[in-house]
């Protein structure tokens, strides 16, 4: 954001532990913790998010307040999700002491990301975050569905997971995520991240997904509570076992396989395929939203 104020100054290695000493936090598995100590990655993710400085950009699980300065530098107002109570308390005073410039722009809301309405946001225009690894596609998912004002979506998760988000149709990986996620808008892979950034390490590397969602007005197909409502299910029946064909998996769903076969070829799907071989397209059309 184009401004005369000093940009944020970034958390490095030694301040993140320092601050975790502070408040006596130990990272915990059970959250996900993995708090990010590397200014340049932030820079990274928040590039990669190409964010407009009207934004406001709803963040989950911002820990110590790595990403969240960032943030603060180059958007009007973050709303930061944290579970946490200690580290809730605490994000306000980091910024106020690292980014006094920005302390305006920041809203801290200390509840389960899963449990998020709207009346607690508001309408977020963006949603850049370092998800919570056990819980990501939940997470992710969760907020699609129940913010329609967001426009882009720049998250890190796990490497495989992110491979799952961004796999098109035909792919060994290609399964719920993909296909939920791809309902929404454009999903791509945006970027791979080492666990070096992380304090601590985690196991496994990470990797950036970006959606950039429909534009309200030309979506290719409603979105919204009531054709998820429809899709879903299909989906969810259609992956459910995977070795299955089209005519097997969604035999529950129709009430016989007959009459899946019956809806599949209505839609012009061959009944022998596979889940993993139908692209979001045609789980709408099987669905009866789109033609």
């Amino acid at each position: 954001m184009t401004s005369s104020n000093q940009p944020a100054d970034l958390l490095g290695p030694v301040e993140i532990r320092a601050l975790a000493e502070k408040l006596d936090v130990t990272p915990t598995k059970k959250l996900g913790q993995n708090f990010l100590h590397d200014p340049n990655t932030v820079r990274r993710i928040i590039a990669a998010a190409d964010l407009d400085p009207a934004d406001h950009v709803v963040e989950v699980g911002p820990g110590l307040g790595s990403l969240t300065l960032g943030l603060l530098d180059t958007v009007a107002k973050v709303t930061a999700v944290e579970i946490d109570r200690r580290l809730a308390a605490e994000l306000p005073a980091t910024v106020a002491s690292r980014a006094p410039q920005y302390a305006d722009r920041l809203t801290v809301v200390q509840k389960d990301a899963l449990r998020v309405v709207p009346e607690d946001l508001g309408e977020p225009t963006a949603l850049v975050a370092n998800l919570p690894y056990n819980v990501s596609v939940p997470v992710l998912l969760h907020f699609l569905a129940t913010f329609p004002s967001i426009r882009r979506v720049l998250v890190m998760v796990q490497a495989e997971v992110a491979d799952r988000l961004a796999a098109e149709s035909g792919s060994k990986i290609y399964g719920v995520p993909s296909v939920k996620a791809a309902f929404y808008g454009d999903v791509r892979r945006a970027g791979a991240i080492g666990r070096h950034v992380f304090w601590p390490a985690p196991n496994i590397e990470s990797g950036l997904v970006r959606i950039d969602l429909f534009t309200p007005g030309t979506e290719p197909w409603p979105v919204n509570e009531e054709s998820r409502a429809v899709v879903w299910p299909v989906v969810d029946a259609a992956f459910a076992q995977r070795r299955k064909t089209l005519r097997a998996a969604l035999a529950g769903h129709y009430g016989s396989a007959a009459a899946a076969e019956e809806a599949l070829r209505a839609a012009d799907i061959d009944p022998q395929l596979r889940g993993e071989k139908l692209t979001v397209h045609d789980f709408v059309r099987l669905a009866g939203l789109t033609p």
